[in-house]
């Protein structure tokens, strides 16, 4: 059977030699080349680039020669460049698109292509939907695209480095983190962030220790994921250099992993948070602030004592992006690592994310776990997320589903004041903890987030929850973990 290729909340992603194959990815590349075709016939330009999985410089090679037969020009990084480095390029180079290949934080076994529109914004799904039609009329002789008579353009190549790092001294005050004498540990966890933060603090002045920095397709074995887990080895460096801070990015870069000076993970919904706080307070923005419905709500607390407006969307990045396009919001963050700024690109930016803290370390002069509790004493409470993850199978999430389709004004005894149904279920109740049940887009996964006024709260919650789907669902497995991400994540989100 032919695979369907299908692009998720952050593009198509799957496993190497069994659905992701050298024939799909032709598929896929032909189908975005007949869409920029469509959007452009005439002088395209696409950018095509990559992280450090195996075969990564062969799939852009042949995204090249396939857009070159179709009329576009292809622009292809020279080495690996992360997410929001493409992005940024693509905006400052006009080019029609960046195509770039990555699975983000899947595991090895995995790889993708994630397609971004020409204003550096990951595609939206009226866009995707249009490739995958274009890829199902490729295949059924349909609408031919490409008219092209003589010979094909010629690739081009780009280094996306100087400019993005140019553009994030300009943002972050790399002077403030020197002269505070910050020690700062640094883990890029194999990706494509190698040679990006470390490189601009050093240039500045800042002593910076790097792990795990060399090429490895396999990862040290493992996910590419910044979660806490996973980041011993940087706790270790910091350790031995005494730093205040460690960051660490996913593999392509476009996600985040902060760890405090005495080795505690803290989570990304409270770095999205104290970010918030701190580029209200540090730069005097007060157009807004964007966050995924998964996202903690004490960042709706902070809206209202700052007073600027509050956008809740649905997951996916994209979303978040449309707002900071329009300059509608000072951050956009999600509980899955996910942040950008106003004035920069509306895409994920693990690299920003991890200097903006250091920054904040610097002229707060506090560990982060004190701005937490500070954070929580402004706000009048604490917040405490967790995600826990149920696995089922396609018959039991068919069922599930049904279920979700229900009226709530009473759950598991507890009184539902309101019902948010933006992604998935979101049911708040009248002590302002609250729950969300969402299907993963690409796994037989539900997704249960949780919060109330303490861990034990949120976890008694998301116990209840659990019940009550496994009431119509037996067999299914759970996972909880707290905070954004999982070790039995494999997908988008």
């Amino acid at each position: 059977m032919t695979t369907q290729i299908k692009f998720g909340t952050s593009g198509w992603r799957a496993v190497m030699a069994e659905e992701f194959t050298f024939a799909n990815v032709r598929r896929a590349v032909n189908g975005i080349a007949r869409y920029v075709v469509s959007q452009k016939a005439q002088g395209a330009r696409v950018i095509v680039g990559r992280d450090p999985r195996f075969l990564g410089e062969t799939f852009c090679s042949m995204a090249a020669e396939i857009l070159a037969a179709h009329g576009i020009t292809p622009v292809v990084a020279s080495e690996a460049a992360p997410t929001p480095a493409l992005s940024y390029a693509v905006i400052q180079t006009k080019a029609d698109g960046v195509i770039n290949f990555t699975a983000s934080h899947n595991p090895p076994e995995y790889n993708g292509i994630k397609f971004s529109t020409p204003d550096g914004c990951p595609a939206l799904p009226e866009v995707t939907k249009k490739i995958e039609a274009e890829i199902v009329a490729a295949e059924t002789g349909a609408s031919p695209r490409s008219q092209r008579t003589g010979q094909s353009p010629a690739a081009e190549k780009l280094d996306p480095k100087p400019m993005y790092l140019k553009r994030l001294g300009e943002i972050v005050d790399l002077e403030v983190i020197r002269k505070a004498g910050l020690r700062v540990g640094f883990d890029p966890m194999w990706g494509a962030a190698r040679g990006y933060s470390d490189k601009l603090l050093r240039s500045a002045g800042v002593q910076v220790t790097t792990v795990h920095d060399q090429r490895d397709v396999l990862f040290g074995g493992h996910a590419p994921e910044p979660d806490d887990h996973l980041l011993e080895d940087l706790r270790g460096t910091m350790r031995e250099m005494g730093a205040q801070i460690g960051i660490a990015t996913d593999g392509d870069a476009d996600r985040f992993g902060i760890v405090d000076g005495d080795g505690t993970f803290l989570q990304p919904n409270y770095v999205i948070a104290l970010l918030f706080d701190y580029l209200v307070e540090s730069r005097g923005w007060k157009n807004g602030v964007a966050k995924s419905v998964a996202t903690t709500n004490l960042v709706n607390a902070l809206a209202k004592q700052h007073g600027v407006q509050l956008y809740e969307t649905p997951v996916g990045f994209k979303y978040i992006g449309e707002l900071i396009k329009l300059d509608k919001i000072a951050l956009g963050g999600e509980e899955s690592a996910g942040l950008s700024i106003r004035g920069h690109v509306p895409e994920k930016d693990g690299i920003l994310a991890g200097l903006l803290v250091a920054e904040m370390v610097a002229i707060r002069r506090a560990p982060l776990r004190d701005q937490l509790k500070t954070l929580f004493s402004r706000a009048g409470a604490e917040y405490w997320p967790l995600r826990t993850n149920l696995h089922l199978s396609e018959e039991v999430k068919a069922r599930a589903v049904e279920r979700l389709q229900g009226d709530f004004s009473v759950f598991r005894g507890r009184h539902v004041t309101q019902t948010d149904r933006t992604d998935g279920l979101k049911l708040i109740f009248e002590d302002g903890s609250w729950l969300l049940l969402r299907f993963s887009g690409t796994e037989p996964v539900v997704r249960v987030y949780t919060e109330a006024g303490s861990r034990e709260a949120a976890a008694r919650l998301a116990e209840e929850a659990t019940a009550w789907i496994l009431e119509a669902t037996p067999g299914a497995r759970s996972s909880a973990v707290s905070g954004s991400h999982t070790p039995t994540a494999r997908q988008n989100q």
